[in-house]
């Protein structure tokens, strides 16, 4: 009898809960915790593992296209300071078009009379209209200052790097591929190189320094894509990145 006693009056304390809005529990202190705590706990769970090689490969990529923009910008600012004349552009913009009409023929899947006359037409009527729209493009921003046209260029540059599509894995310019962010990225490019080109002396420079950055902007990611698609090793040697 007295043990059953002793028993009935020994205190019986209350489990400790873990609530966030419970307040203080009775028998314990505000700021208790016991062993399961953290039993519930589940530490790095969206940590995504990487591959080395393909963060590697990524990290080149996105090098060597930086190096290019910065060749561009280069270009520009010793066309704008008459460093390179005419004839320097106009022979550039030959030499970087013959290559990159090679190389797309090389690494073509079936080379044929049809699509040599095909990549010849499209790259011509290409050409012509660009020279022919050369001296709406000289006298663009004739009412801006140049302060505001510096300023546009060095932001449109900024935000083709920051949106455009580093990964190269589909064709530039198809339909079934194209994102908003690239297509911004792209547009960006085109007019920051128009806002250059309108402050060139003549409109033959205005002609060859827009042909030569549509090459790079345009022409070169579709080169570098026959590259990648041909081997994908031979586009870390490749200037076109």
């Amino acid at each position: 009898m007295e043990s059953r006693k002793h028993r009935s009056a020994s205190p019986t304390f209350p489990k400790w809960r873990k609530v966030v809005y419970g307040g203080m529990q009775p028998g314990f202190d505000d700021n208790h915790t016991d062993e399961s705590f953290l039993e519930d706990m589940i530490m790095n769970c969206n940590v995504v593992k990487r591959d080395f090689v393909k963060v590697m490969v990524d990290a080149v990529s996105i090098s060597q296209y930086l190096c290019i923009v910065a060749l561009v910008v280069l270009v520009w600012t010793y066309t704008l300071r008459s460093i390179f004349s005419e004839r320097s552009l106009v022979l550039l913009d030959i030499v970087l078009l013959g290559a990159g009409f090679f190389v797309v023929l090389l690494t073509a899947e079936m080379l044929s009379f049809d699509l040599l006359l095909n990549y010849v037409v499209k790259i011509s009527f290409f050409i012509t209209g660009l020279y022919v729209l050369s001296p709406i493009y000289h006298t663009l921003t004739r009412s801006i200052s140049s302060d505001s046209i510096w300023a546009l260029t060095a932001s449109l540059v900024i935000l083709h790097l920051f949106l455009h599509n580093y990964s190269g894995s589909a064709a530039p310019g198809a339909l079934e591929h194209s994102t908003f962010t690239s297509n911004i990225s792209l547009n960006a490019s085109i007019v920051a190189s128009l806002l250059i080109a309108s402050r060139l002396p003549s409109r033959l420079h205005v002609f060859a320094i827009v042909l030569f950055s549509l090459q790079v902007f345009l022409f070169a990611p579709f080169v570098s894509y026959c590259i990648k698609k041909y081997s994908f090793r031979c586009i870390y040697v490749s200037p076109w990145g």
